[in-house]
């Protein structure tokens, strides 16, 4: 869809990059039980964002089929334990320098970038500040790139219902909203039963 929204004169040349975060926490202690709970306990991010690019003509032209297809490719090397083992090296040689995963710095100058991630297991439900369980969760981190940012989550109040989160640009959220209003509704204060009916 990011594809399609895009209006362009040389799709031909123009691209559009698509990151998968990858969690890393399941690689490294895969069989292993010390640890895969010691990584349940670990507080922080074990995370690689692979990216794949393809032409916006192609996006447009080729099934779905063929897009999950190249996007497993690209995914290929980075679901590894080895990895994840050289992405730790990697950054214990760069410390203290700060760094970002390319898809962000890449920008769009030449098309479209975003990133889909996953809040399938972020535990809104079993969070509890005192005041109750939250109507909703997210977060949004402004990295300063022109990437967009895509993530799934369960919704907090409709049993396998999704809250897409969307940071893209103003004409890709339209476009998906004019194109995808089937799929997509805008989530409301009804929806999460916030309406002031008392």
């Amino acid at each position: 869809m990011v594809a399609k929204s895009a209006v362009t004169e040389n799709a031909n040349q123009k691209i559009c990059r698509m990151g998968t975060v990858v969690d890393g926490r399941k690689r490294l202690s895969s069989g292993d039980e010390v640890k895969a709970a010691m990584m349940a306990s670990y507080f922080g991010n074990v995370l690689s964002i692979p990216f794949g690019k393809k032409t916006i003509n192609e996006l447009k032209e080729k099934p779905l089929s063929w897009v999950a297809d190249a996007i497993h490719e690209y995914l290929e090397g980075a679901v590894t334990k080895e990895h994840f083992l050289g992405l730790i090296d990697w950054v214990e040689a760069h410390r203290p320098e700060p760094a970002l995963a390319k898809i962000y710095s890449s920008g769009s100058r030449d098309g479209p970038a975003f990133v889909v991630s996953s809040g399938q297991r972020f535990p809104g439900s079993r969070v509890d500040f005192g005041w109750g369980m939250p109507a909703l969760g997210s977060y949004h981190f402004p990295w300063g790139g022109e990437a967009g940012y895509v993530m799934p989550m369960p919704s907090p109040v409709r049993d396998g219902d999704w809250v897409v989160y969307m940071h893209l640009s103003v004409g890709q959220i339209e476009w998906i909203e004019t194109e995808a209003a089937h799929i997509f509704r805008p989530l409301s204060s009804e929806y999460l039963n916030l309406s002031n009916s008392d």
